[in-house]
């Protein structure tokens, strides 16, 4: 057992913020203060989220939300399309750490490998059959065909997919620890920036010719 008194002052310090560290990390955004802070995208202050609404400006619509009855498009390239449900679109999740997605598939449709910087996922599979994927940072591909009524969970941070291995439409919800999660899609992000990653580190990087590159790369352009 440690004697905290025999401890050296800054030593105690460093054990203490040890001890603190597992509680200051359980969320990926802050607490709220209040009970809630409706966003206000015309404010002209700057700060970590998004300013609150004068409370006498807030009405009971802004803590409903219907943009998820709508399916969106899937028709495009990856056969995917999204809602977000995040605090862009509803104001009166500003503050609470929390948000949810409307996802379809065509068939065959793919939500590509893509990552949350700001949140951990989880999600119900509403409709159809669909392949539900993640790496680790160990390289290693955890992965399940799940149907209606199942649940899965994907760890902050960790590349992910979606696919639809069933032969109609599929639909999911999924929800975030985050009123903003943010999203990095690989084949986007690597080949689609502005400006552009150099054709030469990419071709390293993939250990490919250039040639190759340039055709992803128009491919996204």
């Amino acid at each position: 057992m440690i004697a905290f008194t025999s401890l050296p002052l800054n030593m105690l310090g460093c054990f203490i913020i040890l001890l603190l560290l597992p509680s200051l990390c359980l969320s990926a955004d802050p607490d709220p203060l209040q009970d809630f802070c409706v966003r206000d995208l015309n404010a002209t202050i700057s700060v970590n989220g998004f300013p609150c609404k004068p409370v006498s400006d807030v009405t009971s619509d802004d803590f409903f939300f219907d943009g998820l009855i709508k399916e969106p498009d899937t028709n495009n390239a990856f056969g995917f399309g999204a809602t977000q449900g995040n605090v862009l679109a509803f104001p009166g999740l500003n503050t609470l750490g929390l948000s949810m997605n409307r996802v379809d598939f065509a068939p065959g449709g793919v939500n590509a490998p893509h990552s949350h910087p700001r949140a951990s996922e989880s999600g119900v599979i509403i409709k159809g059959k669909v392949l539900v994927g993640f790496v680790t940072t160990d390289g290693v591909y955890h992965y399940k065909v799940l149907t209606a009524g199942q649940m899965f969970i994907i760890p902050r941070g960790l590349v992910h997919l979606q696919y639809n291995v069933g032969s109609s439409k599929a639909t999911l919800l999924t929800a975030f620890n985050s009123q903003l999660p943010g999203v990095v899609v690989a084949s986007r992000t690597l080949f689609a920036s502005n400006p552009s990653i150099p054709v030469e580190i990419l071709s390293k990087a993939f250990q490919v010719d250039e040639g190759v590159i340039n055709t992803i790369k128009s491919k996204f352009a």
